[in-house]
């Protein structure tokens, strides 16, 4: 039986070396005679393993393991230009470094993190996060602690690695010890209430890589919108059970507050109220409408124009006249239509002529009126 893929060759075994024979002609005396010589095995190249992509888990630390080794390996005396960083030309992956506060994590924040990792082909994104004590003294209190906000920012899907409490202002001793080839942020001169830009001596070096801001949302936006809500929170976080104390309310305002969720609440299960009312009149109302179309058919199924009764009066019209109105019976003798018709005659005496004794009664009961009374 052939094997397998070889249309019919039948290569044959001997010392564990296979002999193909052509297909389609069969080995001659002289082929017969030559040596036998082993086929070539077919060595398939080894690819290393993919490396396992961020996005399936945070980043790490810049002490972590993984990230010390990635950072040892990285061979720094190779110097990147922008050039060759832009055109994809750089013999290993290209490390960019963009740092911020990144308090209360928002779209602004991941936007410009995924710009930063899509400056070049093959990047390294690092990301530094400043701590709670440099951002208090340089810019002001956060909402969310140093904790927070560096796992915010270690499980966006755009980093490959997270500094913690890194610097304000970077000097070469930094970018040295991370092995950092740019730095990426917005193109705005960023002093913080000095006249010196915190990124001047990065781009005085052409490290520095400009992205985008996202206008319209910032962290300060978002500030302001709760600000502004703050009634609105505040009640809200009373009634999932905050206590005043921890919302930083006075007394009053908390009765206040308090007494306007159960003004919300009445005003809410008033309205279930109503709209369950008004949701059964108007199912009351579609059953009526569906029983009277109901009784309409039926009505005009019995006594419309071509309803039942009117079919069945059709059917017996003669029988019901006949018996409404049967006609009159004839009556005996020759007497004329005229006759019949017409009513008798009448009287205002009795005519006794044609009975036996009629002038007795006629001698003694008539009354003539044409007489005149004898005077005595």
């Amino acid at each position: 039986m052939a094997a397998a893929g070889t249309n019919g060759a039948d290569p044959t075994v001997s010392g564990g070396t296979h002999e193909s024979v052509s297909v389609g002609r069969k080995r001659s005396h002289a082929e017969s005679l030559l040596p036998i010589k082993p086929m070539k095995e077919h060595v398939l190249p080894i690819t290393p393993p993919l490396k396992k992509p961020t996005i399936c888990k945070p980043a790490p630390f810049d002490y972590d393991e993984e990230a010390i080794r990635e950072r040892e390996a990285c061979n720094y005396s190779q110097k990147i230009t922008l050039e060759m960083a832009r055109a994809g030309k750089a013999p290993r992956a290209v490390r960019v470094y963009a740092d911020g506060i990144y308090d209360l994590f928002h779209q602004g924040h991941a936007r410009q993190l995924m710009q930063a990792k899509n400056l070049f082909p093959n990047v390294y994104l690092i990301v530094g996060v400043n701590s709670d004590a440099m951002t208090h003294e340089r810019k002001g209190r956060t909402v969310m602690t140093e904790d927070e906000r560096y796992e915010a920012v270690r499980h966006c899907r755009y980093v490959d690695e997270v500094i913690t409490a890194c610097p304000w202002t970077l000097d070469d001793e930094f970018l040295e010890k991370h092995k950092i080839d740019f730095v990426a942020h917005d193109d705005i001169p960023y002093t913080t209430g000095s006249a010196t830009d915190v990124y001047a001596h990065i781009k005085a070096r052409g490290m520095f890589v400009s992205t985008e801001r996202t206008e319209g949302v910032s962290t300060s936006d978002v500030v302001s919108r709760i600000v502004k809500d703050y009634d609105v929170y505040v009640r809200r976080n009373l009634a999932r059970g905050y206590s005043a104390k921890e919302l930083n309310v006075s007394y009053i305002n908390e009765k206040k507050y308090r007494l306007q969720n159960k003004i919300d609440d009445l005003k809410k299960k008033g309205k279930e109220m109503f709209e369950d009312i008004e949701g059964k009149r108007t199912d009351l109302i579609m059953k009526w409408e569906e029983k009277s179309r109901e009784f309409i058919d039926a009505f005009l199924m019995l006594f419309g124009r071509d309803g039942r009764l009117t079919q069945y009066l059709t059917e017996k019209k003669d029988s019901v006249m006949m018996a409404l109105s049967p006609p009159s019976s004839p009556k005996a003798g020759s007497q004329s239509s005229e006759d019949c018709s017409s009513p008798p005659a009448k009287t205002s005496r009795f005519d006794f002529s044609g009975r036996a004794g009629a002038s007795l009664v006629d001698d003694d009961y008539s009354d003539d009126d044409d007489e005149e009374p004898e005077s005595h």
